[in-house]
């Protein structure tokens, strides 16, 4: 089984924002995961689709990948906060507010699922005896 993740750093959002949009995907097919983050409506759903799509171009690359990209799924997704850059913003009377401008490093992980199973020759139904075979009128 292939698994391959992909990471990026330092995503001017914060790990909340991110982390609601990441549960949207999580343990979806690929196809269906980058459909949900092109008609997202939140701004980070940009960032996340470049990063599952770096992904599944990691485990492409692998070796032993099958060469079908449609069996690819996300099989984990986090956000981790990154470092918080400090900034102040002149408040009245002489003082002063500080803003925390939060990052986020991203990191989505996909893997392929087994291959179907070839189905099973089923038994031949089992034809006379039992109790009602025996009953007749």
């Amino acid at each position: 089984m292939i698994a391959a993740q992909a990471t990026a750093k330092y995503v001017r959002t914060s790990a909340q924002k991110a982390g609601l949009v990441l549960a949207l995907i999580r343990g979806a097919d690929v196809n269906q995961a980058l459909a949900a983050l092109r008609f997202s409506r939140k701004k980070v759903a940009r960032d996340i689709e470049k990063v599952l799509r770096s992904a599944i171009a990691n485990a492409q690359q692998k070796p032993g990948f099958s060469g079908d990209a449609d069996r690819l799924y996300v099989s984990a997704c986090a956000a981790d906060q990154g470092p918080s850059q400090k900034r102040v913003r002149p408040a009245p009377m002489g003082r002063a507010y500080r803003v925390v401008k939060r990052t986020a490093h991203l990191t989505v992980a996909v893997a392929e699922r087994p291959a179907p199973a070839a189905p099973r020759a089923r038994k031949p139904a089992r034809t006379g005896g039992g109790a009602a075979a025996g009953k007749q009128k």
